[in-house]
């Protein structure tokens, strides 16, 4: 009797404390999000989700798997919502410009909120996972550690609740291993079809869910050799085998067990077989093979091949300077930039403990160590460098498998649980610092969340969240005139949140066609949010318009993304992008002479901008004039070649193939 009362008890404080936690994360989430306007990709993510349901429609976003879209929509579905009719444009200018739409034509701070709760439940799932497997691996003590660990992560906090993909492979990535990890400790037909439904979810989350397939692999070969027994790795091949089966029926659901990425009479823009034109042979012949028998759906197989043709050429920034592809130190330094010091405390006492034989515990060691370890070394020798985000999975196992050595220390020497302890309060009052910039966290070691836009950008810094703190700033102060190179300008509208600054051009305003009017020569207060200051999306620094204020000391910060100038600043390369793209559009409308004009001001505004002297020769050789067309060529080709490699090639050869019609 005495031992069922103090079983029930043990239970109960459990799950008080299960519930405590998880509440402090979720509330961090809620209480941010609430402060947070639409970041780069939510809209494109909630409108295509919308219409999946509405419609059957999976050609919108197929750049990334449905699973959250799905899940994050639900709320909304009955709601009474203005719906954009669409266009058959590119497909992802038809999904971000009709999201755009669809969240600022309704009543957009509701959707947000309910769809971002709804995205939450993912993360709340990975934070019991999380607590379950270190209480199953190495103890109660370990669970609450690894629960404290992420409920407390700026990092998982702060992309938590966002209608995006990579909480989710976080969460079911882990899901997956934890699975198979059950299965090989106690086989059975539940545990083998609960990690292919785990694989399922974690392949419907985000294309480099894939690699769940390697990882268990892997862990089945280790498996196999630390048991060294043929039946075991004949029952093991098998379970892999069905696993696979499992989580790609898994995936065919959440397409509706439907090939066609859109419903009957519709295509993708441009179609399947145009779009995957140009990829290796190997790649091109995977996916047409895969498209011909129908072995995926085909909205999965157009999102690897966008996956992979962005692996190609998207740029990066790092420490300050912009590269046109990755580069191999993006993650290693992102991860040191960008973690918790307690994290990292913990991270060298596991070095220590594993590499001096304190802890044995090689079958977690294996689970744990081996899978974080596979998703860091694809993201760091691949070629796309955007945000720690890519590796966010990376946490989630080392956090049980932290607790799991933090233990092994305080079991050993009752000592070292004054030193966990410290270092839990101290993530604690890390996370709740940051609040609600998550986003923008670092380190003390670099200088803290004001100075992370100094070494990163894109999600690591600024991924647009700023707009209502932005608000708030400028009707503090009276502000009605000012200028705002914002980095979601075009995917996002700013004139919801009431923001009253001109836009100033940034890459995607080029991209989206907005068009605007920027002189050479404006008046603060400037706002630039920290991914347009970067230049990264120009591919290169020389072709940045607002490198001159990385070098300045800005007048305020707001949540640690957006810098404001004040004074009198010159911004000759972005007032004449303006004028180029206006003569680009006068050109497709006809209008030859306006388009002229447009682009002489431009050239004339800035004679080193590359898309001013080609607009140039464009609208000469419109207006019949080759040989002022080409001199106009030949200035933007000697420009172009002044560039960096990796970033002069596109535009050396696009401007050679019109000197060569000439």
């Amino acid at each position: 009797m005495t031992d069922g009362l103090h079983n029930k008890r043990r239970t109960a404080l459990m799950v008080a404390g299960v519930v405590c936690l998880v509440a402090a994360m979720v509330a961090q989430m809620a209480l941010a999000v609430r402060q947070e306007s639409l970041t780069w990709d939510e809209d494109d993510h909630i409108f295509a989700g919308y219409m999946s349901w509405k419609h059957g429609d999976f050609g919108l976003n197929p750049e990334h798997p449905p699973l959250v879209k799905l899940l994050a929509t639900l709320p909304i579905l009955n709601m009474p919502l203005h719906v954009p009719t669409l266009k058959n444009r590119f497909f992802k200018l038809e999904a971000f410009l009709d999201g755009k739409e669809f969240l600022s034509k309704n009543d957009a701070d509701t959707m947000l909120f309910r769809v971002r709760m709804m995205a939450a439940l993912i993360t709340v799932l990975m934070a019991l996972l999380v607590f379950q497997a270190g209480r199953e691996m190495f103890g109660m003590a370990a669970g609450f550690i690894a629960l404290a660990l992420v409920a407390f992560d700026p990092n998982l906090v702060a992309h938590g609740a966002f209608v995006t993909t990579d909480m989710a492979l976080s969460c079911f990535l882990f899901a997956s291993v934890y699975a198979f990890y059950r299965y090989v400790k106690a086989p059975s037909v539940w545990r083998l079809a609960l990690t292919g439904l785990a694989a399922g979810c974690a392949l419907g989350s985000k294309h480099t869910g894939i690699f769940v397939f390697p990882i268990l692999l892997v862990l089945a070969v280790c498996e196999a050799l630390r048991e060294r027994r043929w039946k075991q790795t004949r029952r093991l091949a098998g379970a892999l085998v069905a696993i696979s089966l499992i989580a790609i029926v898994v995936l065919w659901s959440f397409y509706g067990f439907r090939y066609a990425a859109r419903p009957a009479g519709m295509a993708v823009n441009p179609p399947l077989a145009l779009f995957a034109g140009g990829m290796r042979p190997f790649d091109a012949w995977v996916i047409s093979t895969c498209a011909r028998w129908h072995l995926l759906p085909e909205s999965y197989l157009y999102g690897l091949v966008d996956v992979r043709k962005m692996v190609d050429w998207y740029p990066s920034y790092i420490f300050g300077k912009v590269y046109p592809h990755g580069v191999w130190f993006y993650f290693p330094a992102a991860f040191a930039i960008k973690s918790t010091i307690p994290l990292l405390a913990l991270l060298v006492m596991a070095i220590v403990a594993v590499a001096t034989g304190r802890f044995r515990r090689w079958r977690e060691i294996l689970f744990l160590g081996i899978p974080p370890a596979i998703h860091f070394a694809v993201a760091t020798f691949s070629t796309i460098n955007i945000g720690l985000r890519h590796i966010l999975p990376v946490y989630v196992f080392l956090a049980v498998l932290l607790a799991g050595v933090a233990l092994n220390y305080m079991v050993r020497d009752f000592g070292w649980a004054w030193l966990v302890a410290a270092l839990l309060i101290c993530q604690a009052v890390t996370c709740l610092r940051n609040f609600p910039a998550y986003i923008a966290y670092a380190n003390e070691l670099w200088g803290g969340s004001s100075n992370t836009y100094k070494y990163l950008s894109d999600s690591n810094a600024d991924w647009a969240q700023q707009l209502k703190a932005t608000k708030q700033y400028l009707d503090s102060r009276g502000v009605t005139n000012c200028w705002f190179a914002y980095f979601a300008e075009g995917v996002v509208d700013t004139g919801y949140y009431g923001i009253p600054c001109k836009p100033l051009v940034t890459a995607d305003t080029l991209w989206v066609n907005e068009r605007m009017d920027i002189p050479p020569v404006i008046d603060g207060p400037v706002l630039i949010s920290a991914g347009t200051l970067s230049g990264f999306e120009f591919g290169s620094d020389a072709l940045n318009p607002y490198r001159q204020f990385m070098w300045m000391r800005p007048t305020a910060m707001i949540q640690n993304g957006v810098l404001v100038f004040d004074g009198r600043f010159q911004v000759a390369r972005a007032s004449a992008l303006s004028h180029a793209q206006k003569s680009w559009n006068l050109m497709g409308s006809g209008r030859f002479e306006e388009a002229l004009a447009e682009t002489q001001t431009a050239a004339a505004t800035d004679p080193t901008c590359i898309e001013a002297q080609e607009a140039l020769g464009d609208s000469l050789s419109a207006l019949h004039r080759p040989d002022e067309a080409r001199a106009a060529w030949e200035s933007a080709l000697t420009l172009a070649e002044k560039l960096e490699p990796g970033v002069r090639e596109g535009r050396i050869r696009g401007l050679q193939r019109k000197l060569a019609i000439r």
